[in-house]
């Protein structure tokens, strides 16, 4: 028996021996005829390790690995590896919805103008292309479980203070921070998945897999209309610290993450990364766990794992390793070094005989990555506020206008709402406990008026004249007076920061919550359809029909003049891109060799997050202006896509590089 510990792998797998007869500790119990592939594991080094040899010997452990698969089966294993990995991927899909979800009420809660509403909208898709490179480059170094865990227990530790935090800066960060930790998450779990699942199952399998983002826009959906309206949920210590609802929404939205977290601790790393990385006996024992797992819940204990050695391929470099007698910190920090060097010179490496063989593939790839981002994301935040520009228009529709009206010695103490009033006088007139919703005054004169305990929303005085006026109590801040003249009036405890309004907020549930709950709804047909079919007809099909279908979708918008017209494109369109996102998703996968996996799918992935936020601005930047230009740029960009689709290798059937 050798100490597998103490060897030095030179060469990519270990050459056969059969007179030596040298085992490891992991293969003890097995007789010769067991063997079912060449070469004994022995610590002999090679000579030539070059990269043409290296490449070789990747290529025969892909086909050795294929047949593993197939003895160690479908089955158990997988599934339960299936149900953990989709809480990591169901926390993707509930950080996408977090801050829209939650920005009508943390707008208020926080004073935010427009512009810091829109860096709030934007930064978690900053943070989420920032992860998927970062984690994706880790995971090819130090294995696609630890960098996993690493990803999301930051996003769990930032989700969580990012509930508790009152500034608007300190809220920023966070959630920049926890997309960051969760941006891992689709590189990682797409790429560790596909490395336990045989050549006919894997298709449909990472189809399957894919619903589980659909189940965490649920999820958030369904917490935020449970949650954000319900005001009595909320707690204050003073006026420096307040909770409301949102935040404890903000708080269960961290569940999946922390769930994936623990679920997660008690699965092995992917075998393929160990065997790539020349640790033979750690890839040997998990696919024999695979085996006796799947058999064992088939009802056949007895089957013995045949595999008794695997080729392995040698790790290019290692971790340094500083000895004990070194300082804790300065190991560590040696280590980070020393990693942060690797990563960098894995994401530069240039190797001539395989550059031309993906740098195509990889072109190709990013055109159909970015064309179908730009669209999907920016028609599914442009469909929101189309409703909401209908609804306002409605709201507006029903705006009662008062013209030179003079009110004297009258005390309102009722709700204001969606008035406009010009040129008016009011003499002695008294506000008292009162809310002003969408409220405007112009060119109005207030003479000796009390307003006292206002609340507002939407309400501005323009051109307005105020004498010799008392304000006590009220949120009525300088900003919503515009070229006002205020002659002896008089501010007196003004309320502090911005005072939350639920009355409309089950109007706002329906409109925000109730939407995205049916727009991810409605990719469930589309899922269950390409995971069936994944495997029958082939990704490029799926990808390119997929694709022309959505673009011919993408004019029906054209016919969108109403609230539920609308939620019915927004189904529609979903329903039918999903299939694209899920081929494109195995077709990633499967493109790339095992050592480049996830490094390839991080990049594609953040220039995925790149297309989201400039389709994003482009198509809000429309609305209330033209449908057309929208649409247009949409179909485009999808016809491009399913163009560009049809020259992407076919991956149907090959085993996994």
């Amino acid at each position: 028996m050798v100490d597998s510990g103490n060897m030095d792998f030179i060469g990519p797998y270990q050459a056969a021996n059969d007179d030596e007869g040298g085992h490891s500790d992991s293969t003890e119990g097995h007789d010769e005829d067991d063997e079912i592939y060449e070469g004994e594991y022995q610590g002999i080094p090679r000579a030539d390790s070059g990269k043409a040899e290296r490449r070789k010997d990747q290529e025969e452990l892909a086909q050795q690995y294929e047949t593993i698969l197939q003895e160690c089966g479908h089955g158990k294993f997988q599934w339960s590896l299936y149900f953990v990995l989709g809480l990591a991927l169901m926390a993707d899909g509930v950080e996408i919805f977090v801050v829209s979800f939650v920005l009508p009420s943390a707008e208020k809660d926080m004073c935010l103008s427009e512009p810091n509403k829109s860096m709030l909208g934007l930064i978690v898709y900053f943070g989420m292309m920032v992860g998927a490179f970062l984690w994706g480059a880790l995971a090819d170094r130090i294995g696609r479980r630890q960098s996993l865990l690493i990803s999301l227990s930051i996003n769990s530790i930032f989700s969580f203070f990012s509930s508790f935090v009152q500034g608007y800066s300190t809220f920023l960060f966070c959630r920049l921070l926890s997309g960051v930790g969760i941006g891992g998450s689709i590189p990682i779990v797409f790429s560790y998945y596909s490395e336990f699942l045989a050549q006919e199952k894997r298709g449909e399998h990472l189809s399957w897999l894919c619903m589980f983002w659909m189940i965490g826009g649920i999820y958030a959906s369904a917490m935020a209309w449970a949650i954000i309206p319900h005001y009595g949920w909320s707690f204050q210590m003073g006026s420096a610290y307040q909770f409301h609802s949102w935040r404890v929404f903000v708080l269960v939205c961290a569940f999946p993450s922390v769930a994936a977290i623990a679920a997660l601790s008690a699965m092995p790393e992917s075998p393929r990364f160990y065997l790539e990385n020349g640790k033979h006996d750690e890839g040997w024992m998990i696919l024999k766990q695979v085996h006796d797992t799947n058999m064992r819940a088939k009802g056949h204990p007895e089957k013995v794992f045949s595999v008794t050695q695997i080729k392995t391929v040698k790790q290019m470099d290692e971790l340094v390793d500083t000895g004990t007698d070194t300082p804790m910190w300065q190991r560590y920090r040696l280590k980070i070094i020393s990693l942060s060097q690797q990563v960098r010179n894995h994401l530069l490496a240039h190797d001539e005989t395989q550059i031309p063989q993906y740098k195509r593939t990889t072109f190709m790839l990013m055109a159909v990555w970015f064309s179908m981002s730009f669209s999907y994301y920016g028609l599914t935040v442009w469909f929101p506020d189309m409703i909401k520009y209908i609804q306002k228009q409605e709201y507006d529709s029903r705006t009662k206008t008062f013209t030179k009206e003079r009110v004297e010695h009258v005390t309102f103490n009722f709700t204001l709402e969606n008035q406009v009033h010009r040129e008016g006088h009011y003499f002695n007139d008294k506000f008292l406990n009162l809310k002003m919703k969408s409220m405007v005054f112009e060119d109005s004169v207030f003479e000796e008026c009390y307003f006292e305990d206002i609340t507002s929303t939407h309400t501005f005085f323009r051109n307005c004249t105020f004498i010799a006026s008392l304000f006590y109590n009220t949120d009525l801040f300088k900003y919503r007076f515009v070229d006002c003249k205020l002659i002896n009036s008089t501010f007196l405890h003004n309320k502090e920061g911005c005072i939350l309004d639920f009355s409309d907020d089950f109007n706002n549930a329906y409109m925000i919550y109730f939407v995205s709950f049916l727009g991810t709804l409605a990719v469930l047909p589309g899922n269950i359809v390409s995971a069936l079919l994944m495997d029958k007809i082939g990704r490029l099909r799926m990808l390119a029909g997929s694709s022309v279908i959505s673009c011919v979708s993408c004019f029906f918008l054209m016919f969108g003049n109403s609230e539920s017209g609308m939620i019915a494109l927004l189904c529609l369109f979903g329903g039918i891109s999903i299939a694209s996102w899920n081929a494109l998703d195995v077709i990633t996968v499967e493109l790339y060799p095992s050592d480049k996996r996830t490094t390839a799918f991080g990049f594609l992935n953040a220039l995925c997050k790149v297309a989201a936020v400039l389709g994003i601005s482009i198509f809000q930047s429309f609305v209330g202006i033209t449908k057309a230009v929208p649409i247009i740029f949409a179909a485009g960009a999808l016809a491009a896509g399913s163009f560009l689709a049809t020259k992407l290798p076919e991956t149907r059937g090959q085993v996994l590089q």
